[in-house]
């Protein structure tokens, strides 16, 4: 079996333990019938014929807008695209809205998105204004170097040194709690990080492993993880927080790509190319 193959059944499997168990009010139950209530958001995604979707552009292998021919591509992605099919009968009846880190919230609290599929990670502060899905899946916190560089072994080393994360992320907060001497460097995208990181400007980037692999993948030769995890994330779909209708479909449809192998293919086709997948053998604890 490929290294690949051998992940996303990993993760599969990891998943599916987590997606039984509940997490806060959000626990999976079946998907709606047909016919949904009046004036929910499933009636109104039904009516319009299009699911609007807040996600990454600049995130490889998740959300990320392919500059030859502006498809967006990755994970998230796919997930949006299968939601799509089940609401409107097609998988292109989906609006991606391009969404940064700090965005998310006020993105759904305004109505600009029907939902964010955007690397979100649950997060107890997150849930007083958000309404997230169980988790579809997670990540461990990592480290970014230049691939020559063999300075930084772990989050200990980067005291003093300049570390690049973004603004609105649970990574920044972790970040100044486990390196409080590290020289922050907040931006809006982690593109921006990654210029930074090859041109010499900053030493370090230091996000979701799920992210930084990304990353790594359109530039191999110049940079290199680290590979000394310090943090796990768990990412939910975000709606909007008294939304329970929805979010308790879309846990019904996460529980079914788990269960009917959609998930596996989603996996496959995006994050499962590279052939990584560090440190998921177990569900988060």
């Amino acid at each position: 079996m490929s290294r690949a193959r051998l992940a996303a059944r990993v993760v599969r499997v990891a998943l599916a333990v987590l997606a039984a168990v509940p997490l806060g009010a959000a626990c999976a139950e079946p998907a709606a019938a047909p016919g949904f209530p009046d004036e929910s958001t499933l009636q109104r995604i039904e009516r319009r014929g299009v699911l609007t979707v807040g996600i990454k552009f600049d995130h490889p292998l998740f959300g990320f807008k392919d500059p030859t021919n502006g498809r967006i591509t990755g994970f998230d992605a796919e997930l949006a695209r299968l939601v799509a099919k089940d609401l409107t009968g097609s998988e292109r009846n989906v609006r991606f809205i391009e969404i940064m880190p700090r965005d998310r919230e006020k993105f759904i609290e305004q109505g600009l998105v029907d939902m964010i599929a955007a690397t979100y990670s649950i997060t107890p502060e997150r849930a007083r204004a958000v309404g997230f899905t169980d988790p579809y899946y997670y990540a461990d916190q990592d480290i970014l170097v230049r691939a020559d560089d063999t300075r930084i072994r772990g989050v200990d080393d980067l005291a003093g040194k300049k570390v690049c994360t973004a603004d609105g992320s649970t990574s920044k907060d972790r970040l100044r709690a486990r390196a409080p001497r590290a020289k922050l460097e907040v931006v809006n995208s982690y593109s921006e990080c990654t210029h930074a990181l090859v041109s010499g400007r900053i030493d370090a980037i230091s996000t979701d492993d799920s992210i930084l692999i990304g990353l790594m993948s359109l530039r191999p030769d110049s940079v290199r993880l680290v590979g000394e995890t310090f943090g796990r994330e768990l990412y939910g779909i975000g709606v909007r927080r008294e939304d329970h209708a929805f979010r308790r479909y879309l846990n019904g449809l996460l529980t079914q790509y788990l269960r009917d192998g959609r998930w596996d293919r989603a996996f496959r086709d995006t994050i499962g190319i590279t052939g990584a997948d560090r440190g998921r053998a177990k569900p988060a604890r």
